[in-house]
């Protein structure tokens, strides 16, 4: 199971540096699109990291699709949460409510 991060070059970045091997760049929303779209469908990815604010550049039936994935489970980093949160994600991939 492996983690995926998808954004611009400076969000991937850091999880390069942190190890991260499946880290893609995407700067146009046609890209962005494309390369989440393509990781949705990669059965090693367990964890996808995306940066909120990329959210609102894709188109919105792939919003609710993201809203709904349980893997990989999409975790989005920076600004507001878009859909659930942290806790009800990690809820429904474990079934198990981690904070109780």
């Amino acid at each position: 199971m492996e983690i995926a991060v998808i954004g611009n070059k400076e969000f991937v970045i850091g999880f390069q540096l942190a190890g991260v091997r499946k880290t893609y760049s995407a700067e146009t929303p046609d890209k962005l699109t494309e390369t989440i779209t393509r990781v949705l469908n990669d059965p090693e990815v367990g964890i996808l990291v995306l940066q909120s604010a990329d959210l609102e550049q894709i188109p919105r039936r792939l919003q609710v699709v993201i809203e709904n994935s349980v893997k990989p489970t999409i975790v989005t980093i920076g600004g507001q949460e878009a859909g659930l949160s942290l806790r009800e994600r990690i809820k429904r991939s474990v079934g198990v409510d981690l904070w109780k």
